[in-house]
C-alpha cells in the first residue's frame, strides 16, 4: 500500500445495525508521547460517556515510548488503543482513524494538540442548529512546546453561523488546523480521505468539503495547535518539501473552483503561501545559517510564485545572509550583565 495515496481513499459506510455514538475523537499519534497526556486529558475532561463518545488513540508504530501503557495509565480503560502493525505514514494513519471511527461526528485530534473546555458542546450545538452542514470549526490558538499561548487564529467572521462563500475563502488561504475542525463521518464516506501530499493535505480536504457542503463556524477559541520542532510540518520544512507540496496543492485546489475563477484564486493563494514560506526561510537561516539549504528553499518558493513584492523580500533575505556570512553575529556570552 502506498504511504501517500494518489487518490482519495474510500471510506466505507458502517453497517446500519451497530450502535453508534454521537462522537468519535480519534487521536493519531507518532512519537509525540511527551504531549499525549495533555491531549487525552483535554478530551476526558469533557467526556459525556462511552455511549456518546468514542475516544481512541491510533498509534503509527511509535518508537519513543510504550504508548499502549501510557494510554492505559491516562485513560484507565476509557480510551481505546490501536497500534499499526508497522509505520504507515500520516495519511494512512488518518485513513485508519476515520475507518475505525464509529461516531456520527469525527474529530481528528493530533496527539500533541488540545481541545479547550466547551469544544464538544459548542460543536454539537452547531451541528444541531445547522443540520445541513458537513463540517464545523472554531477559532484556535497556537501554543508552544510547554503549552504557552503564542498567537490566535484570525477571526473568519465575527458571529457564529454558516460561513458565506467559504469555498473561495478557504481555497485562497489555509486558515485551519485539524484540532479545531469536526466533520460528519458521512462526509468522509462521500468524499474519501486525505491524499496526495503530507504537507497541506488538510487544506485540500477542507476545500473539498467546502465545495460540496456548507460549513459552520464559531469565533470562540476552543482548540489549541502546538508548534514544536519535532512536528511533521517542521521536518518537511527542513527538507524543503513544503513548497513542492504547495505547488501540487495549488493545482489540485483550483480544480475545486468554477473554471472562471481558478487562475485568479490560485494566483492569490500562491502569493500568500510564498510570503508565508519566505518567513519560514528567514527563520530557517536564523536558526541554522545553512546557506545551501536556505537557497534551495528560496528557489522552490520562487517557483511557486514570483512578483515584485516577493522578489524584493528574497533580495532582502539574501542581503541579510550575505552580511551575516561575511560578519556573523556575535555569540551571546553566558556571563551575567554587570550589576546582576
Amino acid at each position: 500500500m502506498d504511504r501517500i495515496p494518489q487518490h482519495p481513499p474510500v471510506i466505507p459506510s458502517l453497517p446500519e445495525d451497530i450502535n453508534r455514538p454521537l462522537w468519535s475523537v480519534m487521536i493519531p499519534v507518532y512519537n509525540c508521547s511527551n504531549y499525549l497526556r495533555e491531549t487525552l486529558s483535554s478530551v476526558l475532561a469533557q467526556d459525556p460517556g462511552a455511549d456518546q463518545m468514542q475516544i481512541e488513540v491510533v498509534d503509527d508504530a511509535s518508537t519513543d515510548a510504550d504508548v499502549a501503557a501510557l494510554v492505559a495509565s491516562i485513560g484507565q480503560g476509557r480510551v481505546l488503543y490501536y497500534r499499526q502493525p508497522q509505520n504507515v505514514g500520516s495519511l494512512r494513519n488518518f485513513e485508519t482513524c476515520i475507518n475505525r471511527a464509529k461516531g456520527q461526528l469525527v474529530h481528528l485530534l493530533h496527539g500533541d494538540d488540545r481541545a479547550r473546555p466547551g469544544f464538544y458542546r459548542k460543536m454539537n450545538e452547531l451541528f444541531e442548529k445547522y443540520p445541513e452542514i458537513g463540517a464545523a470549526f472554531s477559532r484556535f490558538i497556537h501554543i508552544d512546546e510547554n503549552g504557552n499561548p503564542l498567537s490566535e487564529q484570525n477571526t473568519v467572521m465575527e458571529t457564529e453561523g454558516v460561513i458565506p462563500n467559504w469555498l473561495y475563502t478557504i481555497a485562497k488561504q489555509q486558515c485551519l488546523q485539524y484540532a479545531c475542525k469536526v466533520v460528519r463521518r458521512s462526509v468522509y464516506e462521500k468524499l474519501g480521505s486525505f491524499y496526495g501530499v503530507t504537507y497541506g493535505e488538510d487544506w485540500e480536504m477542507w476545500v473539498r468539503i467546502a465545495r460540496y457542503y456548507p460549513v459552520a463556524y464559531t469565533p470562540e477559541v476552543l482548540a489549541e495547535y502546538r508548534v514544536h520542532n519535532d512536528s511533521i510540518s517542521n521536518a518537511k520544512t527542513m527538507a524543503g518539501q513544503t513548497v513542492r507540496d504547495l505547488k501540487f496543492l495549488s493545482k489540485v485546489i483550483s480544480e475545486h473552483l468554477p473554471e472562471a475563477d481558478r487562475v485568479r484564486v490560485s494566483r492569490q493563494s500562491t502569493r500568500i503561501w510564498a510570503g508565508y514560506e519566505l518567513g519560514k526561510a528567514s527563520a530557517l537561516w536564523d536558526r541554522t545559517h545553512n546557506y545551501k539549504q536556505v537557497e534551495t528553499y528560496v528557489k522552490g518558493i520562487l517557483d511557486l510564485h514570483t512578483d515584485v513584492g516577493i522578489v524584493l523580500r528574497v533580495c532582502k533575505l539574501y542581503a541579510k545572509m550575505a552580511i551575516q556570512t561575511i560578519a556573523p553575529p556575535p555569540k551571546l556570552s553566558n556571563a551575567r550583565p554587570i550589576g546582576h
